[in-house]
């Protein structure tokens, strides 16, 4: 059975790179990808359950296709359907529920017409990624290089619903960058759970440090990224490798999570404020121009007036230039849910807020230091004032006039103003 089929996506990049792989082999195997909101025969929801938020997306998105077209047939994949399949089984209209390791099964669980739940202990996962020759929609393209985490932080759910810590053999990520080199992508994104922890558990042992020393030297990569780091996993050789490197992109994302001593310990973060300080003050020696990303949480149990306020002025300090900030989700079945000190859900989202104000002023003013620079955009297409835009190497989005169509292509753009729509340049 074919027809047509649309996706929605939810959360990670990892989850993102999967959705493209699913594409890939639904049309391969006959089926037409149509937009959401057109009543699509075959509708995939592939969820994420970092946050309450992102469950209760997920079940809007599920009732969303049954009102669009009552007769289409809903599969539900990804984090949440790992984590709690039997309560979206339980949704009208919900076909088929797939656990992480199942979505490689999809198309054989589609043709012999699976119904009910099909989920695995992904905690006995062995393999890591799923394949992909392309990436559909996209002008930068995702390389999943390791699934699954060990870290364990005391509020996070994702190695329950991601399992243990994966690595992709360094051959197998060699050649899939290779053929999406020869299919014209410009920027590669290195992705994972936990892309620090890649090549431990291979046999022989590996390191991202040696796998990005491959890429560079041995794949013809315009411009690669890094996706999320942990902060003790940067180490001073991966970073001195960034500095050197002519490919590697000037953009890192380290999670701080929270600026005080006592959160961290809680959170089970491996390392102090102090130390991300001097983390951050490497980055910016060896790289002043580089973008770097921060994710933080506020509202964590026992997160004082004091430990946030902590939090607030060490990222003050730091020049960072962007700043992802999420009020404490309480996830059952995680540490942090069952512990003493929880904050009040408006006070979380009020500090969130403050934060967010900070991060905005620092995206702007590291965005204002590029005016009058001349910078390589990845062209990912028009946005919604008619303007051109694309991705710098700095994790900038610049827009820009032309008439042609260029998604998919680099330009070079002048950078000539900042706006409330954020920067604008013309192309050179």
């Amino acid at each position: 059975m074919t027809g047509t089929f649309a996706i929605a996506t939810l959360g990670c990049k990892t989850n993102q790179f999967e959705s493209a792989a699913l594409i890939e082999q639904l049309r391969a195997a006959g089926y037409r990808q149509v937009n959401y909101g057109a009543g699509a025969d075959l509708v995939i929801v592939n969820t994420c359950t970092v946050t309450a938020t992102t469950d209760a997306q997920s079940r809007n998105l599920i009732r969303r296709a049954r009102r669009i077209n009552p007769a289409c047939r809903v599969v539900v994949t990804g984090c949440y359907a790992q984590i709690d399949p039997q309560s979206l089984a339980a949704i009208p209209g919900v076909s088929l529920v797939l656990g992480n390791e199942e979505k490689q099964q999809l198309i054989g669980l589609l043709a012999e017409d699976r119904r009910g739940v099909a989920v695995s202990d992904i905690r006995q996962a062995k393999g890591a990624a799923m394949s992909l020759s392309t990436f559909s929609g996209r002008s930068r393209a995702f390389v999943q290089i390791q699934n699954g985490c060990d870290a364990f932080c005391s509020y996070c759910i994702i190695p329950y619903a991601r399992g243990p810590s994966r690595s992709v053999a360094a051959e197998q990520v060699l050649g899939q960058i290779r053929d999406l080199c020869a299919a014209g992508y410009p920027e590669l994104v290195l992705t994972g759970i936990h892309i620090g922890a890649y090549g431990l558990d291979l046999n022989p042992a590996d390191s991202l440090l040696a796998l990005v020393r491959r890429i560079e030297g041995e794949t013809a990569v315009r411009r690669l990224r890094l996706g999320s780091l942990e902060p003790q996993e940067l180490s001073p050789e991966l970073l001195e490798a960034v500095v050197a490197s002519k490919v590697v992109c000037p953009h890192l994302h380290l999670p701080l999570q929270s600026g005080d001593d006592e959160v961290l310990q809680r959170m089970n973060r491996h390392y102090t404020a102090d130390f991300f300080r001097r983390q951050v003050a490497a980055i910016h020696a060896g790289l002043p121009g580089a973008a770097i990303g921060l994710d933080v949480i506020t509202g964590f149990p026992g997160e004082t007036d004091e430990a946030f306020r902590r939090t607030l002025t060490l990222i003050e300090e730091l020049p960072v230039s962007h700043l992802h900030v999420f009020p404490f989700s309480r996830r059952p079945g995680t540490p942090a849910a069952r512990m003493g000190g929880q904050v009040p859900g408006p006070l979380a989202r009020e500090r969130a807020a403050e934060l967010r104000a900070l991060g905005e002023a620092k995206l702007q003013a590291f965005s204002r230091r590029v005016i009058g620079d001349t910078l390589e955009l990845v062209v990912e297409g028009r946005n919604r004032g008619g303007w051109q835009q694309g991705l710098s190497r700095q994790y900038l989005t610049v827009s820009f006039e032309a008439g042609e169509k260029l998604a998919g292509r680099t330009v070079q753009v002048q950078v000539t103003e900042w706006t409330e729509q954020g920067l604008r340049g013309r192309r050179v």
